[in-house]
């Protein structure tokens, strides 16, 4: 089985991706913090609600008190919530708030990067190859 076919690392790459991606949309807001009429982005995170309902992970619920694994693909849609304030010349960039989002996101993506990189060393141990 290819590493590539486990939900979890798939899911855990997927994540990394919309980190990257995140990162560039929210340094284009910083870099167009002037520009006139300029609408501030962001993006809507992954779900895996999909993946996790079709992942074979090989464990039953043999208990009603257990947690069920519920969490659709992982498509990068932009935030469309109408929640940026419009300065006078039309532009809706606040430094403060994508200065916090890009350190939090910067945050999420070493954490996530951390996750993966345990992984596959639990992997490689399970083979015996650590």
């Amino acid at each position: 089985m290819p590493i590539s076919d486990i939900p979890i690392l798939s899911m855990l790459r997927t994540r990394m991706q919309w980190h990257q991606e995140r990162q560039r949309i929210l340094a284009e807001n910083v870099a167009n913090a002037d520009t006139p009429n300029y609408r501030a982005r962001d993006l809507e995170p992954p779900n895996f609600e999909h993946a996790m309902q079709t992942a074979s992970l090989g464990l039953d619920r043999t208990s009603p008190g257990h947690i069920d694994a519920s969490g659709s693909g992982s498509q990068f849609a932009e935030d469309s919530k109408p929640h940026y304030e419009v300065r006078p010349r039309g532009n809706t960039v606040s430094h403060e708030d994508e200065m916090l989002k890009l350190a939090g996101n910067q945050m999420d993506y070493d954490a996530v990067t951390s996750l993966y990189t345990h992984s596959l060393a639990l992997i490689k141990t399970a083979i015996g190859k650590a």
